[in-house]
């Protein structure tokens, strides 16, 4: 076979990229750009999902405030050098250069006015300037590579994604013919499949499977931001509170986020546990500190001399700054000091108030484990990073392979930094490809 500059084929492209959300199609318009010609395939029948749902809607598309610091892998330096070639304001300048309105809301996170439908019409627009196509509904049989020009390429064979439907018709129909393939080749492959999290829009392990195809090592995946669940008589009481949210401090022994905490029927969730989540394991112990501002043992010790007669409830209703919502507070009483309850301070030891005071300050619960992949925002853990090159993101083991996204073993915080990680992976990798 000849070299394609020379004898370009239909199906044959210089780089082809396995998925159409944010880290492939931001690879894809950033190798358009230099007249590469690009295909992007998706099993998918609508291109960026995870990005229209992200944000509550309004796609919290990057950070004003973006370091190493916010992201967690085996290799903590492995995403520094593509965040610093493609910091944030990159992608910030592209935005406003297509006119899309923007607020930033709490600690830098930048959020659409709109809709986050205006940053997907954005990547596929600046793909579709610079020639880039995007195949949907293409689900992918077999990769393999094969040897031109004493170069690596690749040949996809691909067929049809069938939706239920279909594939419920063809069972009905009892039709076992297989479904016309169509071959593509290329000479760099890069995979922007992204991770398990939220299955219904289509979130599959394929990317790891190719990945272990070219002898590539797997960090064990979990589900990532995503809300913790209970089954113990905590559990009882959390779903009693459902609803409420309140700041507090939300802790383990590697890390501490000062953010909103929210009780549902399900856990607890809201930022502070779902930041906490990237850094929890099953069996580990968190701790809440539902008063983060007040030295709840000191407050009790104080009163109990200069209000003895009063009652646990009327110093944390009186000198809490309303900082616990009656209903939680009832509840509280409830699970923690309920044969003292009607005890005035004086009747009370001192060690059991040091010790009310630590737990208000330091709450400490075992979740059961978490809402799994169905809610997850992330998904931690991925292709091991020191089998790929952090300036390309090439794979170490099959020259054309390129990894980027989330499918790699980098998880961002909550706030905007796993897109501004699919941006400036894509970016670098776009440059090379």
């Amino acid at each position: 076979m000849e070299n394609t500059r020379n004898a370009p084929s239909q199906n044959h492209y210089d780089a082809i990229v396995i998925g159409a959300g944010a880290s492939g199609l931001y690879c894809a318009l950033t190798a358009g750009r230099r007249g590469r010609r690009v295909l992007v395939l998706d099993h998918a029948n609508k291109a960026g999902k995870k990005i229209l749902m992200s944000g509550g809607g309004r796609c919290n598309f990057t950070n004003y405030f973006v370091e190493p610091e916010h992201f967690i892998g085996s290799n903590a330096h492995f995403c520094k050098s593509a965040l610093s070639r493609y910091p944030s304001w990159e992608f910030i300048g592209m935005v406003e250069q297509h006119k899309i309105p923007y607020h930033e809301r709490e600690h830098g996170q930048l959020f659409c006015d709109d809709s986050a439908q205006d940053i997907l019409t954005m990547l596929l627009d600046e793909c579709a300037a610079v020639g880039v196509q995007v195949r949907l509904n293409t689900h992918i049989e077999q990769v393999k590579t094969f040897e031109n020009n004493e170069k690596s390429r690749f040949e996809l064979i691909t067929s049809k994604q069938l939706s239920k439907k279909e594939k419920q018709e063809r069972k009905e129909n009892g039709n076992q013919s297989k479904l016309p393939q169509t071959s593509y080749r290329c000479e760099s492959l890069v995979v922007a499949t992204g991770g398990l999290s939220i299955p219904t829009l289509g979130a599959s392990g394929f990317g790891y499977d190719l990945a272990q195809q070219f002898g590539h090592t797997l960090v064990t995946t979990d589900a990532s931001l995503v809300p913790f669940t209970f089954t113990d008589k905590t559990g009882e009481l959390i779903r009693t509170l459902a609803g409420i949210s309140l700041p507090v401090i939300a802790s383990n022994e590697r890390i501490s986020f000062k953010l909103p905490l929210l009780f549902t029927h399900r856990g607890l969730s809201g930022p502070a546990m779902l930041q906490l989540s990237n850094y929890w394991h099953v069996g580990e112990t968190i701790t809440i500190n539902l008063l983060p501002d007040i030295d709840m043992t000191a407050l009790l010790l104080a009163h109990k001399k200069s209000h003895p007669r009063q009652l646990i409830r009327t110093v944390l209703a009186d000198n809490t700054d309303n900082a616990l919502p009656k209903k939680l507070l009832a509840a509280l009483q409830t699970h923690l000091w309920d044969d003292i309850k009607d005890t005035e301070l004086a009747n009370i030891k001192d060690e059991r108030l040091i010790e009310l005071g630590a737990t208000l300050n330091g709450w400490q619960l075992k979740p059961s484990g978490t809402e799994g992949y169905r809610t997850a925002e992330v998904t931690r853990g991925g292709i091991k990073t020191d089998e790929v090159s952090s300036k390309t993101m090439q794979s170490k083991h099959q020259d054309g392979l390129y990894f980027i996204g989330e499918v790699l073993d980098v998880t961002g915080w909550l706030g905007g930094y796993n897109f501004q990680w699919a941006w400036a992976s894509g970016f670098v990798c776009g440059e090379v490809v």
